[in-house]
């Protein structure tokens, strides 16, 4: 085919998939990259398409391109519709140009899945979807469709099992592909899509975009395996149906796209273009961890203090970040940034809001915790003090694992980290501080960590641990890590770490039940102490270089 072949191609493509970058389009267009890349070099400098700079910490920096009014208006000619039409059939108006922008992050990452799969099945037919439980879907040639969802990671459990609940009900495709956000929020989500009428398979987003078609990073939901795309599409028969959303009944053409500017003029919707992979990280962390200091910031970010200072100083420019000097200069998100991850993760922005706003109910009251608007962070402000204390312990313990050479693969803050399980037919939870996943050598240590402060007479120290006795007592730990997760408690004293030792030893005993324990006071400079089995003694070990797991994967 001639090269103006090639320009009409990549035209129909960018109405149907814009904001993709060269190196997909290359993929899912059949024609070779330098045709590609001329082709639309083309179009860039004739006007017929525009590009805004991406990147992820899954993703690298890439132009992604997408159509100006100029080059709808030539596609609108080559296929013999008005300008209106074309932007009611594709997903190029005003609204989906917004919608697509707010997801920036998540759309990088399903352009890479469809970028795969037409490495198997060429060539595929592709479909967003605004507002239904599927993210987008993609026909195959011989009729075999395929859904694709995304979890992000500040989508809570319930909301996330009700968006698969209506899929469930609704039409459904072929198969429905699903990215998670990490191993163990993976597991989770197997067992709830358990008897799903269509097969399912799992992937952690951040090893499905860098996975070749045959790597196995595929679960199945039935099947304790991983596979890779092509023997999912190799298991997958013709036939499902997609749903089809209604087209709007009237849609505007969308304006040139600018990103610069100072950070206040910067709209929302352009935010995921406009940060730096560093700052999307810092964001996520503030998010999950609320009222942290920059200094304990620096740790989970693995910087020095200072780098850590140049991450937040853009995010305070565009009004994400604040710093209120009542609390020492700790941060929090404004309610602009949790907008920016509701509208990337398809969450509640109500919800969110409503739990995580740091700001204040009465703006011209004085700064207390009795003034914050969302109900959890008001919570972690009026517990500032034992806040403080597992933001610190897990910076050093991040920073003393790189130097360990063990890579942090999870940590989970108290929302994400509480487990529920049935016990003697009751629903039961163990809700620790956090929980957190280090991996070395393909040797995973999974851990729950408890700051105990207030748990200093036997009763409270036995209603501590109950909660670990019931879920230990199950299989649920290894269903739901793929392995028995360490118990790490801290505690202010001496004196209460060697009380909760040995009521621990007695409360195993009486129950036959082992709870892989750790104890320490303090930050973790200092020794640690483990109960191998109900009645064994202590074993202490006092090292210079602590948080280090030994060969089995434990401290």
């Amino acid at each position: 085919m001639r090269p103006a072949g090639c320009e009409a191609e990549i035209l129909r493509l960018l109405a149907a998939m814009p904001f993709i970058d060269r190196m997909d389009l290359a993929a899912v267009s059949g024609w070779s990259r330098g045709a590609v890349y001329e082709a639309v070099e083309r179009l860039d400098s004739g006007g017929f398409c525009d590009a805004v700079t991406h990147a992820t910490g899954l993703l690298p920096a890439a132009e992604r391109f997408h159509l100006t009014a100029v080059g709808l208006e030539r596609l609108a000619a080559e296929e013999g519709l008005s300008v209106d039409d074309l932007v009611r059939l594709r997903p190029v108006s005003e609204r989906w140009r917004r919608i697509l922008m707010e997801r920036l992050d998540a759309v990088a990452s399903v352009y890479r899945l469809a970028a795969a799969l037409s490495g198997i099945g060429y060539p595929i037919r592709f479909r967003w979807y605004r507002a239904a439980p599927l993210d987008a879907a993609l026909a195959l040639p011989d009729g075999r469709t395929v859904g694709i969802v995304r979890r992000g990671n500040t989508s809570d459990r319930s909301p996330f099992a009700n968006r698969m609940w209506k899929l469930r009900g609704g039409p459904l495709p072929g198969a429905v592909l699903v990215l998670m956000p990490d191993p163990v929020r993976l597991r989770h989500a197997r067992r709830m899509l358990d008897g799903f009428p269509a097969p399912v398979f799992l992937a952690v987003e951040g090893e499905a975009v860098q996975a070749t078609p045959d790597d196995p990073v595929w679960s199945p939901q039935a099947v304790n395996n991983a596979v890779g795309l092509r023997q999912v599409l190799d298991r997958l028969a013709p036939g499902g149906e997609l749903p089809v959303e209604h087209e709007p009944q009237r849609a505007s053409i969308p304006a040139d796209l600018t990103v610069a500017g100072p950070g206040w003029a910067v709209p929302d919707y352009l935010l995921p273009a406009t940060l730096r992979p560093a700052e999307k990280r810092a964001v996520d962390l503030v998010s999950d961890w609320p009222w942290i200091s920059l200094k304990d910031l620096a740790g989970m970010l693995g910087v020095s203090h200072q780098r850590a200072s140049q991450v937040v100083i853009p995010l305070e420019a565009l009004k994400l970040v604040v710093r209120h000097p009542e609390t020492g200069g700790r941060l929090a998100l404004t309610d602009r940034a949790l907008a920016l991850l509701a509208r990337r993760d398809r969450t509640s922005l109500s919800m969110a809001t409503g739990r995580w706003s740091a700001a204040p109910l009465f703006p011209g009251a004085p700064f207390d915790w009795t003034n914050i608007a969302g109900g959890r962070s008001r919570q972690l402000l009026r517990n500032l003090e034992h806040t403080a204390a597992v933001h610190s312990f897990l910076a050093a313990m991040t920073s003393q694992a790189a130097f360990l050479e063990w890579q942090v693969v999870q940590l989970d803050p108290p929302r994400r980290a509480s487990r529920f399980f049935r016990h003697v037919d009751r629903m039961r939870s163990v809700n620790p501080d956090a929980f957190g996943l280090l991996r070395k050598d393909g040797t995973n240590w999974p851990f729950f960590l408890e700051w105990e402060r207030r748990a200093v007479r036997p009763s409270t120290m036995s209603a501590r641990l109950a909660p670990y006795l019931r879920y230990y007592s199950s299989h649920r730990p290894t269903d739901d890590h793929g392995a028995r997760p360490d118990v790490l408690i801290v505690f202010n004293d001496d004196i209460a770490q060697t009380h909760f030792l040995r009521l621990a030893r007695e409360q195993m005993q009486a129950h036959g039940v082992t709870v892989p324990l750790w104890v320490s006071t303090g930050r973790p400079s200092r020794s640690w102490v483990r109960w191998a089995a109900p009645g064994a003694r202590p074993q202490t070990r006092n090292r210079a270089k602590p948080c280090r797991p030994n060969e089995r994967g434990v401290m």
